[in-house]
């Protein structure tokens, strides 16, 4: 009679012994850092672009190796020249930002010990389109790379009044200015994507 109790004592010991194991076995589960997530499965950084060419209003974060007095962000001036410590005024537009970041980098050979010069063009405030005419929101937009009209016309909206069958581009070509139809209408039916063109800064869209 005595051996019952012994017994029921020795399960529940043993109960408890194994629920603490298990409590032991979770607390580490929950304690392990959640695993990183695969490089290849972060949404990828937008890309670069090494061909874009500087322009007027365009503002650039000029930066050189261990010289913080010289690094700046800076807007390339209308005349197309930006102005640096020691240089003074540099010609910017009309390059790209290595081509720029290697002729800073020569003129500061003059004052520096092995210059690094990186250039990035934080705004790229001179490649621009306009949209006027019967909009909701007329003036100028950024240019993206590959804006077709239909975007374009996508961030600016219609008026009631907005003729969407008589929509036209205008475009200096060589000097010349050139007047591009757009029909709306079709175009958002799939029909002639011919007309759906690539915009280039300056740019002028037209909504009557």
């Amino acid at each position: 009679m005595k051996r019952v109790p012994k017994l029921a004592c020795l399960a529940l010991l043993a109960l408890v012994a194994a629920g603490t194991h298990a409590q032991d076995n979770t607390d580490q589960v929950a304690a392990k850092p959640a695993p990183a997530v695969a490089p290849e499965a972060q949404a990828p950084a937008p890309e670069a672009q090494a061909d874009y060419v500087i322009g007027a209003d365009d503002t650039l974060h000029i930066s050189v190796w261990k010289e913080p007095d010289i690094s700046a962000t800076l807007p390339v001036r209308p005349d197309g020249k930006i102005s640096l410590p020691l240089l003074n005024d540099v010609p910017a537009a009309g390059l790209t930002p290595m081509q720029l970041a290697a002729s800073i980098t020569e003129k500061l050979k003059k004052y520096i010990a092995d210059p690094r010069v990186t250039v990035v063009v934080t705004a790229m405030n001179s490649r621009r389109v306009f949209v006027t005419g019967e909009v909701s929101h007329p003036g100028a937009l950024p240019l993206l790379p590959n804006m077709t009209m239909l975007q374009a016309l996508s961030s600016s909206g219609f008026t009631q009044f907005a003729n969407l069958k008589r929509i036209y581009l205008l475009r200096n070509v060589n000097g010349r200015q050139v007047k591009l139809p757009f029909n709306y209408k079709e175009v958002v039916k799939g029909e002639h994507p011919e007309q759906n063109i690539k915009l280039l800064p300056g740019d002028t869209i037209v909504v009557p």
